[in-house]
């Protein structure tokens, strides 16, 4: 089995924390199913690497290919205008990564599948590069590809015809499937594989120890994610004004940062909350172990990793009802769902969780239904059986 992953969310050298989702579920495939696998990332053309042109630039200083746990991983450009290009995105991700498909196949020999991550562009592309290239492909749905792009009429056309052209497609929840099928996807196509989380990375440990090492002396929120407002890191913020003993860390990147760190100031709060930026998969570790909680209060949500890695971590979560998060914290020992994305509310929760008492160990206990395994031995007979069924 040869498989040519095609994904924009991809880790590189520049932004090593990027779609690392994506990364793993490949590592865990190939390391399960013995394929060979090749990863085709493309990034934005952009000519300038000064910092002066903020995210732009680290676009310009992704190398053009690179060697990732064992995987090659090439760095396509693509041209793509900011604001202005979404509706011409699929094709030129498509034309900017078919040279360099075309050079794999010639130095590495056939590919048997296309396995392409997010649906739009990505997904979109897929389909282009696999008609021209005579391959099956089948698409991962993540969610806000689905739950947000997909609102749009133009990309939601693109991507029902993409998904009905695919041999497969694969949704992380069971919210996420249903949202695939109310866009006109076929159900038949639709398959839920959920993500999984590596149980033997993200675990207990000495949580006393992480507390005395990140120098945690109070009961401990952490918030985390990309830093938009989708994300509700305002309201983790705001139910401090509930909360009168707890500090609030806020884990993550982006443009929305100088946004919250305005709302700290205006609430008084600059004592309680701080934001470490994106951190790595060792750092983030320590977080959850020595954290008290986990606040995700997003506005949509496919199947998030950050729940998953928490109750790895033995750390209960208050998270908001929408998307797959329900899935994951089907049982009250993992944590609270709110029905209201409100920062009463959320205090109200981790309120509940104290009086109910936490055992951290029945937390880890309740993560270990979900690892890695059951998903990727579905994914390999799926694709197996998308292999099979292009040469039938």
């Amino acid at each position: 089995m040869n498989i040519l992953t095609l994904s924009s969310l991809y880790p590189n050298a520049i932004n090593p924390q990027h779609g690392l989702f994506v990364e793993r579920r490949l590592r865990r495939l190939v390391e399960h199913s013995g394929a060979t696998a090749t990863v085709v990332a493309p990034v934005p053309w952009f000519p300038f690497r000064s910092r002066l042109f903020g995210s732009y630039a680290e676009f310009a200083a992704v190398p053009v290919m690179d060697r990732r746990n064992g995987i090659d991983v090439h760095y396509p450009r693509f041209p793509l205008i900011p604001k202005v290009g979404m509706r011409f995105a699929p094709a030129s991700m498509a034309r900017g990564a078919v040279g360099r498909i075309r050079q794999i196949l010639r130095s590495k020999g056939p590919v048997d599948i296309i396995d392409a991550h997010y649906f739009y562009p990505d997904g979109v592309a897929a389909a282009k590069l696999a008609e021209r290239l005579s391959l099956p492909f089948i698409v991962t749905a993540r969610g806000s590809d689905i739950n947000q792009i997909a609102e749009l009429p133009g990309p939601r056309r693109m991507i029902r015809e993409a998904a009905n052209k695919a041999s497969a497609v694969v949704a992380v929840s069971r919210a996420l499937g249903r949202s695939l099928a109310g866009i006109g996807v076929d159900p038949g196509k639709i398959h839920v594989l959920r993500n999984g989380v590596d149980l033997s990375f993200f675990s207990p440990g000495d949580r006393m120890a992480s507390r005395r090492n990140l120098g945690f002396d109070a009961p401990t929120i952490l918030s985390v994610g990309t830093l938009i407002e989708a994300k509700g890191h305002h309201i983790a913020i705001e139910s401090l004004r509930h909360i009168e003993d707890a500090r609030l860390i806020v884990i993550g990147a982006g443009a929305y940062e100088h946004s919250l760190r305005r709302l700290v100031s205006s609430l008084g709060l600059d004592e309680r909350v701080s934001f470490t930026g994106s951190l790595p998969p060792e750092l983030l570790r320590e977080h959850y172990r020595a954290a008290d909680v986990l606040f995700l209060l997003s506005q949509r949500e496919g199947m998030p990793n950050v729940v998953l890695e928490a109750i790895a971590c033995g750390t209960p979560v208050v998270a908001s009802d929408v998307g797959g998060i329900g899935e994951v914290l089907g049982d009250p020992v993992a944590g609270e769902l709110v029905a209201e994305r409100g920062a009463a509310e959320a205090a109200a929760a981790w309120q509940g969780l104290k009086d109910r008492g936490i055992d951290r160990s029945q937390v880890r206990a309740y993560a270990e239904q979900f690892s890695w395994d059951h998903t990727i031995e579905r994914l390999h007979a799926l694709i197996q059986r998308c292999i099979d069924g292009a040469h039938s």
